[in-house]
């Protein structure tokens, strides 16, 4: 029997047209294997809506669209029999680029005919998911910034970079990681899953997704003129050799802060209070990846 698989669209993810995709996946998804149905997202969440709608009739999920969209479908799936897919359509990518899918639609849908799936972690932040990174500090107070941008794409979001961080300060947290005590003082603190933000962009070089954990990543105030040095790090996959750069292993962390403000959930900002509690979930969502991805070698 043939597989059926929904493709959810997010015709806004990005600031990319999408209105070629469906001719893409009529040419190169292997219609031998797979009868499938397109849909169109037309609010916000209603991705999410749709892929709970369609567990019990398609196989097979993929979310055409950016960190977001696959944020929302894959909350939907996890724990449930459906398999994930990802064409990647948004400003960083990040899950996406981890485990290997091709950034090229075309590519991206031929790696479904594949069907080469893998079971990843999930993750919560006061019980809302997140699958590839979540944060507070200053990488959350730019998603929020970028958020209200008219234009998207690793432009815009390096110029709001480089506009706030000269006023952005620093806050003491407080973590309770697996029952361990910390005081830091952090600039940015992150919870990663995998290895990067998104565009490659690696914070904690060493994460991988299907190991149980989650990697506490704690950047630490640093002198303004060092900021390119950092950025530079994290394109080489070298942040965790910098001294403003610890990392730490857990599967349940407590955080207490001085101030609330914004968090970020794979990139999307919300706002939260002064304290947070973030779990690792293992093995919770099977997703088809990319052909050179190694869960050995964290998928880089």
């Amino acid at each position: 029997m043939k597989k059926k698989l929904l493709f959810i669209i997010n015709p806004v993810a990005g600031g990319k047209r999408k209105d070629k995709v469906p001719a893409l996946i009529d040419r190169y998804l292997d219609k031998s294997i797979f009868d499938y149905d397109i849909k169109f997202t037309e609010a916000q969440s209603q991705a999410s809506v749709m892929a709970a709608e369609a567990i019990d009739h398609h196989d097979i999920i993929v979310a055409v669209g950016g960190d977001g969209t696959v944020n929302e479908i894959a909350s939907a799936l996890a724990g449930s029999k459906a398999i994930f897919g990802i064409i990647p359509f948004g400003s960083g990518n990040g899950l996406s680029r981890f485990l290997h899918i091709p950034m090229d639609t075309a590519e991206a849908i031929k790696t479904l005919n594949s069907v080469n799936t893998e079971t990843i972690d999930g993750a919560k932040i006061n019980g809302q998911w997140f699958f590839n990174m979540a944060g507070m500090g200053f990488d959350a107070h730019i998603s929020e910034v970028f958020s209200h941008q008219k234009t998207r794409g690793f432009t815009t979001y390096f110029k709001s970079s480089v506009k706030e961080i000269t006023t952005y300060k620093s806050q003491v947290y407080h973590l309770d990681i697996d029952g361990k005590q910390y005081e830091r003082e952090a600039f940015m603190l992150s919870f990663a899953n995998s290895s990067q933000y998104g565009n490659n962009a690696h914070v904690s070089p060493h994460a991988s997704v299907q190991d149980g954990l989650l990697d506490v990543c704690v950047i630490k105030p640093f002198p303004l003129y060092r900021f390119p040095e950092m950025g530079l790090r994290m394109f080489t996959g070298t942040a965790d050799k910098s001294d403003y750069v610890e990392i730490i292993k857990g599967r349940h962390i407590e955080v207490k802060r001085e101030e609330p403000g914004p968090v970020h959930l794979d990139g999307e900002p919300q706002m939260l209070g002064t304290e947070a509690e973030i779990e690792v979930v293992p093995h919770i969502l099977k997703v088809i990846v990319g052909s050179t991805f190694n869960g050995k070698n964290n998928g880089r």
